[in-house]
């Protein structure tokens, strides 16, 4: 565990382990909005470090232990810059990019800005800004704003992850206590209030490294399929599965499974 200072009042907490076998790859998880190196670290990056792979989990200026300046917006380019000097400075051995959602989006600008990757996953990233995803996209910040992260979970939750998970999570969510707003200032406002910047018109073409995508097939909120066909048509380079078991939380809802699938990409690149 350590921190990559930025500048005063700037900096990602991170957590590096490098391979344990020759010419295995690293993993380097790039978080959703609201995330944090949690989803990664307490199933996946331990299975993936048994089999010989290194890890690397960071959280964006603005979530847990990266802390930020007042006068600081973190913007979708503000997170990719972010992203690539963390790249530049670790130095891990074979990367290899895994983004959740927007992190998807997060990675793959990275590299197209020239971070040097073996390969790239994207879970339940592929997606046009439609009139239905942009709504939901710009009703975020309102909802957080009147109730929190909380309110937002409990209107959502049971449209993003599979019905099994749901059922088993339901005694944590919808309480009698009041919804109390997020701080302005906080981190995640910051970053819901600016992710509706976010350049989704991706140059598909021009990430020609190995790309593989992951799409949870009871995500209710952000997948449409033939936007998913669509795009992933585009990629030159690219393998697919698609999780009839799986919503959009795909690190949460079922890890070991995505442990396996990303150690056998690994393996591929290997």
């Amino acid at each position: 565990m350590a921190h990559l200072d930025l500048s005063p009042g700037n900096a990602l907490y991170y957590e590096y382990r490098a391979p344990a076998r020759d010419g295995a790859s690293t993993f380097v998880f790039v978080n959703a909005l609201t995330g944090n190196t949690g989803a990664w670290e307490s199933v996946i990056g331990p299975v993936l470090r048994d089999e010989g792979y290194g890890t690397l989990s960071y959280n964006f200026r603005g979530q847990d232990a990266s802390p930020f300046a007042a006068d600081v917006a973190l913007t979708p380019d503000l997170i990719v810059d972010d992203l690539c000097t963390l790249m530049q400075t670790v130095a891990p051995e074979r990367p290899v990019l895994v983004g959740l959602s927007i992190g998807g989006l997060f990675a793959a600008h990275a590299i197209l800005r020239g971070a040097a990757v073996e390969g790239l996953v994207l879970l339940n990233t592929l997606r046009r800004i439609g009139p239905r995803i942009a709504w939901v996209n710009d009703a975020l910040p309102h909802l957080v704003a009147r109730g929190g992260v909380r309110l937002f979970l409990d209107a959502m939750f049971p449209l993003l992850v599979n019905e099994e998970f749901a059922a088993s999570a339901r005694n944590g969510f919808l309480s009698e206590a009041p919804y109390e707003p997020l701080d302005p200032d906080h981190g995640h406002m910051n970053l819901m209030t600016h992710s509706t910047g976010a350049d989704w018109d991706v140059p598909y073409e021009k990430l020609t490294l190995p790309v593989h995508v992951i799409t949870g097939l009871q995500d209710r909120v952000f997948l449409d399929q033939g936007d998913v066909e669509a795009l992933y048509a585009r990629l030159p380079d690219a393998t697919r599965e698609e999780w009839d078991d799986t919503g959009h939380l795909i690190p949460q809802e079922r890890p070991e499974k995505l442990a396996d699938a990303l150690a056998a990409f690994g393996d591929r690149l290997a």
